[in-house]
């Protein structure tokens, strides 16, 4: 739970804009019947990925939004490294996406809100810590971190509703 720091107000601001396009996409999410998290990367102040979660419309447990959006972004870089770009998810990468995240070198990672379940920059475990691997990214946690809880929690009550 140690990633908070200060950082310029301008950086602030910024994460805030950039997170603000990753629960857009977690809206879209929702409604394709989707858990409601979103992803975009950007590089030098341009979107070169995004996506949002897709398990089950494409039969892909491997189709998170952060994923997706790995996978765009390194199209348009034509390359699988992503050095000195910038990954925002709206909820906190599984160990899935945190393996993904340091094998495409993704310089910084700002998510909103923890995940007290699969969790793997600080909630369940902290992999981004763990001093035998060899990327260590810079993560910032809490960037609209309630609008991105309760859009959760709304998709999660509204699915319980419609099973009753």
């Amino acid at each position: 739970m140690g990633h908070v720091k200060v950082r310029p107000m301008k950086t602030i601001e910024q994460d805030i804009i950039w997170m603000r396009q990753a629960l857009n996409l977690a809206e879209q999410a929702a409604d394709r019947g989707e858990v409601p998290v979103g992803a975009i990367i950007v590089c030098d102040d341009t979107v070169i990925g995004r996506g949002s979660n897709a398990p089950i419309s494409e039969s892909d447990p491997t189709a998170h939004a952060e994923i997706v959006a790995l996978r765009e972004a390194a199209r348009a870089m034509n390359n699988y490294r992503l050095p000195k770009c910038a990954l925002y998810v709206t909820l906190e990468p599984c160990a899935m996406c945190v393996g993904a995240i340091m094998h495409a070198r993704i310089t910084r990672l700002v998510f909103a809100a923890r995940d007290a379940k699969t969790g793997a920059a600080g909630s369940v475990v902290d992999l981004f810590a763990e001093p035998r691997l060899n990327h260590h990214t810079e993560v910032i946690s809490g960037i609209l971190a309630d609008e991105s809880a309760a859009l959760l929690s709304t998709f999660f009550k509204q699915r319980r509703r419609a099973s009753d």
